[in-house]
């Protein structure tokens, strides 16, 4: 009795001291995020709208002259708008999924019971994040190929071959690869920009709110800055300009092309003052360390009293 006493003993003090792995955590928070319904109707919209786009380009774009006088721009047209509208809308996307997948944690009460379970703060903030960005960049990365089915029925559809990728140079292979790497770039500043806001706010309803609200204002700020640049004709106004997180990201694909005749699609909203493709670097690199250290200072640090 004594024997089955001490081992019973022995498995319930290893049983204490266990701690959970960070990939069970991760799986964990897989499980969260492929149970919430918005994940599946935010892919299912993108899904959706690159198939409305193909059939408006296919459809009313007099595709199939335009195929004929300057392949090489269909081109272009199709891979910036389909890399755009990945920028745009899958960012505004995970935004949204980072900020629920963290601060719904805080606005249930379950980090306590989490936290009390041996997982340490960090931990399962790293592992949200991990789950986040898996999940981020192969949706895109399948989203950018079901975009490319997409375009390829629509030119096979109006002009019954796909001659038009003749045209394609080695300059046109090599700014699809820069803009689809500061699409990337823009993706990772979101999300880290989503946790570092929940991670301060703690809540779901605020860091929601402030995520979402943060590009929005970021890009139309360009017009306050415009007009405290014609009233004092100051070029503080425009310098500032060039220091906002979501006026770089709009340029940074424009500034990473090689073929600046090419129109460049939602460069709109954009810095007063000229910036080269180096400074939209620095800038979101600046933000994206003040990110960071926001979420990993505001973890860390104050007490869980939710």
């Amino acid at each position: 009795m004594a024997t089955t006493y001490t081992e019973t003993s022995a498995r319930a003090a290893s049983a204490h001291m266990a701690r959970p792995s960070f990939v069970g955590i991760m799986r964990g928070e897989w499980l969260k995020l492929s149970r919430q319904w918005t994940f599946w109707i935010m892919l299912g919209l993108m899904v959706g709208g690159y198939i409305l786009f193909s059939l408006i380009l296919a459809g009313g774009g007099h595709l199939a002259d335009r195929i004929q006088r300057e392949p090489l721009a269909v081109l272009y047209t199709f891979v910036q708008s389909d890399l755009f509208l990945l920028r745009v809308f899958w960012g505004m996307m995970v935004i949204v999924l980072t900020a629920r997948l963290i601060g719904m944690e805080y606005s249930s009460g379950t980090i306590r019971v989490v936290l009390a379970r041996g997982v340490g703060r960090l931990q399962l903030l790293f592992a949200k994040l991990s789950v986040i960005a898996l999940v981020t960049f192969i949706c895109a990365a399948l989203l950018v190929i079901f975009s490319a089915i997409c375009g390829l029925i629509a030119i096979e559809a109006v002009v019954h071959n796909l001659n038009v990728f003749n045209a394609a140079t080695p300059t046109f292979w090599s700014d699809t690869r820069a803009y689809m790497g500061s699409v990337a770039i823009s993706l990772a500043v979101s999300i880290l920009m989503a946790a570092a806001v929940t991670t301060v706010t703690r809540s779901l309803a605020a860091g929601l709110s402030v995520s979402i609200a943060w590009f929005p204002v970021d890009n139309f700020s360009i017009l306050l800055l415009v007009l405290g640049d014609r009233l004092t004709h100051w070029d503080f106004w425009s310098l500032l300009s060039g220091d906002f997180l979501g006026l770089n990201l709009n340029v940074m694909p424009e500034k990473v092309l090689s073929s600046p005749s090419v129109s460049q699609i939602g460069s709109f909203l954009v810095p007063l003052t000229p910036v080269t493709a180096g400074h939209t670097f620095l800038v979101a690199g600046i933000y994206a360390a003040i990110f960071i250290a926001v979420m990993i200072a505001m973890t860390a640090l104050p007490d869980v009293k939710e």
